[in-house]
């Protein structure tokens, strides 16, 4: 129970083993549960998906609670925006748990689960282990490592704008998708170029996606046969890291004004890699409030508050050029101290995210009773 009100309980729910303890009865079919007037409802996002309509009957006598810590910030809001449910969020009548921050009248807890996630695999710390090799190796084969996932119209920009400068064919990167780019407010026509699957060459893929490497793919976005369906994004491979200089990180949300932090940019932090974000303005200062330091010292971060999007995007192409014609060797070991820094906050900050959910989560809803 929190306060006097039943707490159910979707088992299909990405948060149910934290919250586990605290919960008063479950069910994993949503046709199968019966309401009772004034339960707090925790619904997995599939549930959501699929029963919307009666989502919107509970939120008249229940507190349904949409828990989806693998999304947030703008990804959330659509998801929401799409099943017609931000009035019944912003009316308090509806909760939601994501990963990044939202507008306040949006009422969301922020469960940053990626910290925990990136350093919870062993054979991710065992990777992580080797960061010595990466500052070792001072004479790397490649500038930067740049992946790139689902197209995004940021993305799509910046892979271009790398392209038109020289510095593609001296980057490990990735593209998994060949979806042409809609709905973007930038005046270019870079968006509008074909796009074509990239791979990382196998030397440097995960062992257990090696498989997934064909010629030909049944779908645009290549992700689900690349990883067998498996969360593939989350696993680490040191030698990307070994053989490249810094990360140039494509971030899930760019154009939205709230930060989300992924496994794309805890994934170097966890490896000890320098990095520039491709990022929402406001980005670096949230990684900052987070306890992370980055790398103002080495380069110019001032992209981090430039609020017209095309102009970040610019900005930041234009700090990776500058970076690629310095000394690379030079940067590397200059940036170690804060890398250092940086994979060991991580490390206990990941712990203290998983361990303080359960009381920050009862916490949320007794405050919004």
């Amino acid at each position: 129970m929190l306060g006097n009100r039943r707490l159910v309980c979707d088992t299909s729910c990405e948060i149910y083993p934290e919250i586990k303890h605290l919960v008063d009865e479950t069910f994993w079919d949503f046709e199968q549960y019966v309401s009772q007037s004034n339960d707090i409802v925790i619904l997995a996002r599939q549930t959501v998906n699929r029963h919307s309509d009666r989502v919107k009957q509970l939120a008249e006598t229940c507190l349904p609670v949409l828990a989806n810590p693998t999304e947030g910030s703008i990804v959330l809001k659509l998801q929401c925006q799409r099943l017609g449910l931000l009035n019944y969020i912003r009316d308090q009548k509806m909760l939601l748990v994501g990963c990044g921050e939202m507008e306040p009248d949006l009422n969301c807890l922020v469960y940053d689960q990626y910290a925990y996630k990136a350093t919870c695999y062993i054979s991710n710390n065992e990777q992580c282990a080797r960061v010595d090799e990466i500052y070792k190796k001072l004479h790397k084969p490649y500038l930067f490592l740049f992946l790139n996932g689902r197209t995004r119209p940021h993305r799509k920009y910046m892979i271009e704008k790398m392209r038109d400068a020289g510095l593609l064919e001296h980057a490990l990167w990735t593209n998994l998708d060949t979806t042409p780019v809609y709905h973007h407010t930038y005046v270019t026509d870079l968006c509008e170029r074909p796009s074509a699957i990239q791979l990382l060459p196998l030397e440097y893929e995960v062992e257990q996606f090696h498989a997934g490497q064909k010629d030909q793919y049944q779908y645009a976005f290549v992700k689900d046969e690349l990883f067998d369906n498996k969360w593939g994004d989350i696993y680490i491979r040191s030698e990307p890291y070994i053989d490249t200089y810094f990360s140039l990180v494509s971030e899930t949300v760019f154009d939205y004004p709230y930060s989300l932090r992924s496994e794309k940019i805890y994934k170097p932090i966890a490896m000890g890699h320098p990095f520039i974000a491709v990022a929402n303005c406001g980005f670096y200062q949230d990684l900052h409030h987070a306890g992370f330091q980055t790398f103002g010292h080495l380069i110019d971060e001032s992209f981090d508050r430039i609020d017209n999007n095309q102009d970040r995007l610019d900005r930041i192409a234009q700090v990776v050029q500058d970076l690629c014609r310095s000394d690379l060797a030079e940067f590397l070991v200059a940036s170690q101290a804060v890398t250092k820094y940086n994979q060991q906050h991580l490390a206990a900050e990941g712990v203290r995210v998983f361990r303080e959910f359960p009381e920050r989560f009862a916490n949320f809803i007794q405050s919004n009773l």
